[in-house]
């Protein structure tokens, strides 16, 4: 059995039909649980993937559990109304973490970096008042176009990331994720003594990720995730393509192989930290 710790449900709903092949794909594929981020294209959807959770269910149907978040590129939307919806979103059972929030320094048309400080501290501090853990993004500036690095630089947003963490959310000993982790091995190293897993994507497997692969190399075994990132992000050897939760079984192999164990022990292992790190989400709890 795999867990999808990360994956874009709403992008289905609008062909429901779709959705339910997608999700039928990934119960073959042993795909048994998903997380499914809601931030949606803006704030005023936040709501979407717990619509999804609290509304999906029949045959050959993953169990679904939800985030909800304000993302980086929508920071200059983190109004009061939309920060209030996030809380009664965040007070929801089936709503198991806040996020994806964090911090992005590598489009150009994104809000600048203190808006997007302001968006994240803000989010954390609901995170700590409704008690759920979070699910952190963070792209840096280091790929990004030269105008965007202008507009960025010197600032990391890495450095940032780990800074507001630490003053913010550290302090309630409530852990997290660090999704999409597309960082070195001295990111992941300050992650994990933040008390956060880290959640690897397809772009583990793309060729040149070594930097990735040596931190999933390295992560203890008690504290590495799986995900997808669906639509985006397909793991070779579907690079390419839309991606979607049942491919995570590629990207589950690869970190198996790097860490020298197999794909069963690799699931397991992985499934077991998602519980631990979700316990309502495991069947033998009861959602209050």
């Amino acid at each position: 059995m795999l867990i999808d710790s990360h994956a874009h449900l709403d992008f289905y709903t609008t062909h429901p039909a779709d959705r339910d092949e997608v999700l039928a794909r990934a119960w073959d594929a042993g795909v048994k649980t998903i997380l499914a981020i809601g931030i949606g294209e803006n704030p005023s959807e936040m709501h979407l993937a717990l619509d999804l959770a609290n509304a999906v269910e029949g045959d050959r149907q993953p169990r679904i559990f939800a985030s909800a978040g304000i993302h980086p590129e929508q920071a200059h939307n983190a109004t009061g109304e939309a920060l209030a919806e996030l809380t009664r979103l965040a007070g929801q059972a089936r709503c198991v973490a806040v996020g994806e929030i964090g911090l992005d320094y590598y489009h150009l048309e994104n809000p600048g970096i203190e808006t997007q400080k302001r968006a994240f501290v803000a989010q954390m501090k609901i995170a700590v008042q409704m008690q759920k853990p979070i699910v952190i993004h963070c792209r840096t500036s280091e790929l990004a176009t030269p105008k965007a690095k202008e507009k960025y630089d010197p600032a990391d947003a890495w450095a940032d990331t780990l800074a507001l963490i630490t003053e913010h959310f550290k302090p309630s000993g409530l852990p997290g994720i660090m999704h999409c982790f597309s960082g070195n091995i001295e990111d992941a190293r300050r992650s994990l003594d933040l008390g956060f897993y880290l959640s690897f994507a397809g772009n583990v497997t793309y060729a040149k990720a070594q930097s990735i692969r040596d931190a999933a190399a390295f992560a203890p075994a008690d504290r590495i995730l799986v995900e997808t990132d669906a639509p985006f992000l397909a793991p070779v050897p579907l690079r390419g393509q839309r991606n979607e939760p049942s491919f995570v079984a590629h990207t589950a192999a690869a970190l198996a192989e790097l860490r020298g164990i197999s794909t069963d022990e690799l699931a397991a292992q992985t499934t077991e930290n998602f519980h631990r790190l979700f316990p309502t989400t495991r069947e033998t709890e009861r959602l209050k």
